[in-house]
């Protein structure tokens, strides 16, 4: 079916009748002006007349393709009764002919393409494809799997020192030796000796070297020293000394400054003070210089000690030397001497002193000065170091918290304590095993004995570590409660998770065993462990 778009065809049948009946009446002039008028009206109307346009299969659509409306509008007036949706219909634009290729997939209306492509982009202007994401992984994956077996051997070995698992490391490093491509390297053997050593194992790591020698690995200043480290950590002085001794007998591994700080620190941990002096007349000798962190390890030794003027000489050797500068652990140490002594007055004149040096405080040096303030009770001031951190952008750090939580625990301000420890997980500060320690004895010293069952069951449930700290701490609870049946589950309950007792341990219990006049459980401990119970106190 077709549309019309001008006027009816009956119009002009009516004027060409109108014309005939004029031209038979009137006179030639008269005719002749009539035919003018005529011809100028059929012209006009010629003008103004457009063909139907019928839309079929074969139809040529030129004249739609040079017109250029809008979507949903006609260029020409129709009718009322025609509609709208066959007018769209009719001026549907025909697809675009075929490439000269003759792939079809390129018209248009047709294509689908991702984003970010154009779809008249030239072939040879586009960017090659990158390839998916899951097939990088795929071959990623793939690649990790077709590793060497020896490769792992000595990832796993790697881990396994990085665990501190030292019985698993050993098992594995025998693996790495057995394959064809092993070669000793001294820091895979640095590496097993420091854990050897820090796992309480110096036989095994006195193995480990004299192997190392034997697979033909020349020893070091660094290997020997970290062996020294070994049986100083377990305090074998004399062998450390044999050690050193072979030191200073081998050309190649004179001992140097790291080798005296262990030997000195573990000295000084043994309160062996008159070795100090020889190793640093040693030094002397040798043109060693010792550096901050030996004269450090003495300082604190000799506050620790009790031997003031000994420390203050150090002190003032480290102000006139120009290797061994004291730092910022230099002043910790000083203010951490004086504020467990309860001297405050001397640790804000250091605190001064080390300022006026050039030396800034940090966080730990900080809480050092917020313990202090508690022990004394001086909250004003504890308050006043808490704003500085703030307003200096220093963090509250666990530490913090818990000098907090320890001066209202002294105190039996169990009500302040509690709300510090909200605080504390309020902002996100994970507790340690000694928040739990200071809750539980600021809530046995406060006769609160069901809070401390519920902090027991907290740290359980936030997997604290509980040593041997945390349990002598219920033990206190449980005796300040006088509930030796507790107690002696609480007891039970350590030797069954293998957590080892310390004197302190013993030294509960026996005050508790002796308070209530029961000498054979006295006569027990004293059986289970004659070291740590004396037998003078089974007999009071």
């Amino acid at each position: 079916m077709g549309r019309t778009l001008g006027p009816s065809p009956t119009c002009f049948i009516s004027s060409s009748i109108l014309s005939s009946l004029l031209f038979a009446s009137a006179a030639p002039r008269i005719r002749n002006r009539i035919a003018h008028s005529i011809s100028m009206a059929l012209a006009a109307a010629a003008t103004t007349f457009r063909p139907r346009l019928v839309v079929t299969a074969k139809a040529d659509n030129t004249d739609t393709r040079r017109r250029h409306w809008k979507a949903g509008e006609f260029p020409f007036p129709t009718s009322s009764d025609t509609p709208r949706r066959s007018a769209r219909t009719t001026e549907r634009p025909p697809d675009k002919p075929r490439d000269e290729d003759g792939d079809s997939s390129r018209r248009t209306g047709r294509r689908h393409w991702k984003a970010g492509e154009f779809p008249g982009t030239p072939e040879d202007s586009r960017r090659p494809q990158r390839s998916p994401i899951k097939n990088v992984k795929k071959r990623l994956d793939a690649r990790a799997e077709a590793k060497a077996w020896a490769c792992t051997v000595t990832e796993a070995l790697a881990d396994r020192i990085d665990a501190k698992n030292w019985q698993e490391a050993l098992q594995v490093f025998q693996m790495l030796k057995e394959q064809p491509f092993y070669h000793p390297k001294e820091g895979t053997f640095m590496k097993l000796l420091l854990l050897l050593g820090r796992s309480g194992q110096p036989s095994r790591a006195r193995y480990l070297f004299d192997e190392m020698l034997q697979q033909g690995c020349q020893p070091t200043p660094e290997l020997y020293t970290a062996l020294i480290a070994a049986y100083c950590r377990n305090g074998l002085l004399d062998d450390a000394f044999c050690l050193l001794a072979d030191m200073k007998a081998s050309p190649v591994c004179q001992p140097d400054v790291y080798t005296y700080s262990t030997i000195i620190k573990a000295c000084v941990d043994a309160s062996r003070f008159d070795i100090v002096d020889a190793m640093y007349k040693d030094m002397a000798d040798r043109s060693i210089a010792p550096n901050t962190v030996t004269q450090n390890i003495v300082l604190s030794g000799y506050g620790r000690a009790g031997r003031l003027d000994d420390m203050e000489k150090v002190l003032s050797a480290m102000l006139d030397s120009t290797t061994s500068k004291p730092d910022v652990w230099t002043m910790n140490i000083i203010l951490s001497l004086f504020g467990n002594r309860g001297q405050i007055e001397s640790m804000e004149k250091w605190y001064e002193k080390f300022r006026g040096y050039g030396i800034e405080p940090e966080t730990r040096t900080l809480n050092i000065l917020i313990g202090a303030y508690g022990k004394k009770r001086m909250y004003d001031k504890m308050s006043a170091v808490m704003e500085y951190m703030r307003k200096l952008a220093f963090p509250w750090t666990t530490a913090t918290f818990n000098n907090v939580i320890e001066a209202f625990a002294d105190a039996g301000d169990a009500k302040n304590m509690e709300h510090t420890f909200n605080q504390m997980r309020a902002e996100g500060m994970k507790p340690d095993t000694k928040t739990f320690c200071c809750l539980i004895n600021g809530f046995g010293n406060a006769g609160l004995f069901h809070k401390v069952v519920g902090m027991v069951k907290l740290a359980e449930r936030l997997g604290v570590p509980m040593d041997t700290t945390f349990h002598n701490a219920v033990l206190m609870a449980c005796v300040k409660a006088e509930d030796l049946m507790e107690m002696e589950r609480v007891f039970m309950r350590m030797k069954q998770i293998q957590c080892v007792p310390d004197a302190t341990t013993y030294s509960i219990l026996v005050g508790a065993y002796r308070k209530e006049g029961m000498t054979d459980k006295i006569y027990v401990l004293q059986q289970e462990n004659p070291t740590l119970v004396p037998t003078d106190l089974v007999h009071v």
